[in-house]
């Protein structure tokens, strides 16, 4: 099965858990995401499936978008939920206001340094950091670049605050989580989280894993979830093929094609649906794969 769908991830299963779901559901073993989500958070994942992965490298690193909320009275190891209380409450919880933490967030905008959280796959000396947390090693991990478009808190009802936040590829929105309540002078963590944007794909896109499940084995019901292959990239042109250009393009071949919008990468059809490849424009009409579906 070769396609892009988008799960709506539930909470409580990691990333991995849902590609091995999938595979079981479509008897397809070349699976892969385009972004993890944390297993307590919920919403948009991205998957490609059998031929479609070598796109993968084309999916640039994509602005998310998130709903969620923080709590605050105690700060924990994980930064979200998940993890066990860490270090002392400062203060009763029930002092902060709303006005008070907005003022708070508002230093969280615009591109920073953020340092991943412990408990993350970030590598240290090739190891995943969360392994080496877990065993209780010291992880010494650096301070990545990141940028947050917005980080509006919405409400406030006792020591839980909701909030949305676009943040950048690689960014980490517990970690923002757990820097708030350092800000405001008390711990805090990430309580609940959802994704309801990724790049292009959007929840309104997603399918629960659930309605996967009832189609399992029904292949033909279940490439009908899948995004149509001409919405995907939408930053290349799509271009249908003659016979002859296919065959030269499938055996990586240069082939002319009927394109002049300049653009330096195209996405070639032998028909409406059937997606056999990216090419580079080399010169004018003349172009050569670089990535061939079959």
């Amino acid at each position: 099965m070769n396609g892009l769908l988008v799960i709506d991830k539930p909470g409580g299963i990691t990333s991995h858990d849902v590609v091995h779901r999938l595979r079981r559901i479509t008897q397809e073993k070349s699976i892969g995401h385009l972004g993890t989500l944390d297993p307590m958070a919920t919403g948009v994942l991205p998957l490609l499936l059998g031929k479609y992965t070598r796109l993968a490298q084309y999916f640039s690193a994509a602005e998310k978008s998130y709903t969620g909320s923080v709590r605050f009275g105690f700060a924990t190891d994980t930064y979200d939920a998940e993890g066990q209380p860490a270090g002392p409450d400062l203060f009763d919880p029930s002092t902060l206001t709303l006005e008070s933490i907005r003022d708070a967030a508002a230093r969280f905008h615009g591109e920073m340094q953020q340092m991943p959280p412990p408990f993350s796959a970030k590598k240290v000396a090739g190891t995943p950091a969360y392994k080496l947390a877990r065993q209780g090693k010291p992880v010494e991990l650096k301070p990545a670049r990141v940028s947050i478009a917005s980080f509006q808190i919405e409400s406030l009802e006792g020591p839980i605050a909701t909030f949305s936040m676009s943040i950048s590829a690689g960014g980490y929105v517990r970690g923002v989580a757990h820097e708030l309540g350092i800000a405001l002078g008390c711990g805090s963590h990430l309580s609940a989280l959802r994704r309801n944007q990724a790049g292009v794909f959007t929840l309104s896109q997603s399918h629960p894993l659930a309605e996967l499940e009832a189609l399992a084995g029904n292949l033909t019901a279940l490439e009908q979830l899948c995004l149509h292959p001409r919405t995907l990239l939408p930053e290349m042109p799509s271009v249908t093929a003659d016979a002859h250009a296919l065959g030269r393009l499938r055996n990586g071949a240069q082939a002319n094609l009927p394109e002049f919008s300049q653009a330096s990468l195209v996405k070639v059809f032998a028909d409406q649906r059937d997606l056999v490849g990216i090419a580079k424009r080399i010169a004018g009409t003349l172009f050569q794969p670089v990535a061939v579906m079959g």
